[in-house]
C-alpha cells in the first residue's frame, strides 16, 4: 500500500478540507506537512519515492501564497508521484496552478495530475458558502480514482507564465474592544506579522490570509468592512454562478 503525505497551506481550513477529501479517500491516515508553520525546518521533511504526495494551497489573488512555495522549496520530493491541488473561493485560480507545477518539479517531484477546487471564500463567505459540500466531496472522490496508480506525468496544467502580478494583501484585520490579549492571534499567524504586544499585525508582513480572524475565541479580529464590501461587489459578478472542480490528467 502506497504511503500518502498532505503537503498543505490552509490558514483558514478550506484547503485543509478538500486535502482532506481526497487525501483520506487513498489513505485512511495520511502524513501531513503544514506549510503554515512558521517555525518548521521544511528541509528536514523526508519524502519517499515510493509515496504519493498531495501538494494544496489556497489561491490568492489567481496566485499560489509566496511564503508557501518558498517553504515548499526545501522539500526533497526524491521523485515522489504528485498531486497538486489549488482551491479558491469561486472566483478564478488564474496561475496558481501553473506556479504550482513550476516549484514542486523544482523539489523533485513527478506531477502526474492537478486538481482546482472550490471552497468557501476565506474573506467573503457569502462567496462558495458552505463548500466544499456533498456534491464536492462525491466529485473529489471521483477524481482521486481516477488519479490512483497514474504514473504519466500530467499533460497540460492552465496558466500563465509569466505569472500574473501578484497582489498586496491590502487587509490588515485588526483587533477591536473585545480582544483579551489571550495571544491566539499572534501564535497562529503563518508569517508572524502580529505583535504578540499590541496584537496589531504589520501591514507590510500580513498576507491577508485571515487566520487570525478564524481562530479569535472572542471573534476580537475585524478587517475594514468597507474595503471588504467593496470588493464583494467588485467580483460578485465572477463569483455568482457556480463553479465546479476540475480534474487535469
Amino acid at each position: 500500500m502506497m504511503n500518502v503525505v498532505e503537503i498543505v497551506f490552509s490558514p483558514t481550513g478550506g484547503t485543509a478540507k478538500v486535502a482532506d477529501i481526497l487525501g483520506k479517500h487513498w489513505d485512511a491516515n495520511p502524513a501531513k506537512i503544514d506549510l503554515s508553520d512558521a517555525k518548521k525546518d521544511f528541509g528536514k521533511c523526508e519524502i519517499n519515492g515510493q509515496d504519493l504526495v498531495l501538494i494544496a494551497m489556497p489561491s490568492f489573488g489567481g496566485r499560489a501564497p509566496a511564503v508557501a512555495i518558498e517553504r515548499l522549496k526545501p522539500v526533497h520530493g526524491n521523485g515522489a508521484s504528485c498531486v497538486l491541488v489549488c482551491v479558491y473561493g469561486n472566483r478564478a485560480y488564474e496561475d496558481t496552478l501553473a506556479e504550482m507545477e513550476d516549484a514542486a518539479k523544482k523539489c523533485g517531484f513527478h506531477v502526474t495530475a492537478a486538481i482546482s477546487a472550490v471552497a468557501e471564500h476565506s474573506i467573503m463567505p457569502q462567496y462558495a458558502a458552505g463548500r466544499p459540500d456533498a456534491a464536492d466531496r462525491k466529485q473529489l472522490t471521483d477524481f482521486a480514482d481516477q488519479i490512483a496508480g497514474k504514473t504519466r506525468p500530467v499533460s497540460t496544467i492552465p496558466g500563465n507564465r509569466p505569472y500574473k502580478k501578484a497582489g498586496g494583501g491590502g487587509l490588515a484585520p485588526k483587533p477591536d474592544k473585545s480582544c483579551v490579549k489571550c495571544g491566539t492571534c499572534a501564535k497562529a499567524c503563518p508569517v508572524q506579522a502580529i505583535d504578540p504586544s499590541v496584537f496589531t499585525a504589520d501591514s507590510k508582513k500580513c498576507i491577508s490570509c485571515m487566520r487570525c480572524v478564524k481562530l479569535c475565541p472572542q471573534h476580537a479580529r475585524k478587517v475594514n468592512g468597507m474595503m471588504v464590501s467593496a470588493a464583494a461587489l467588485a467580483i460578485k459578478k465572477a463569483c455568482s454562478v457556480r463553479k465546479e472542480n476540475e480534474l487535469f490528467l
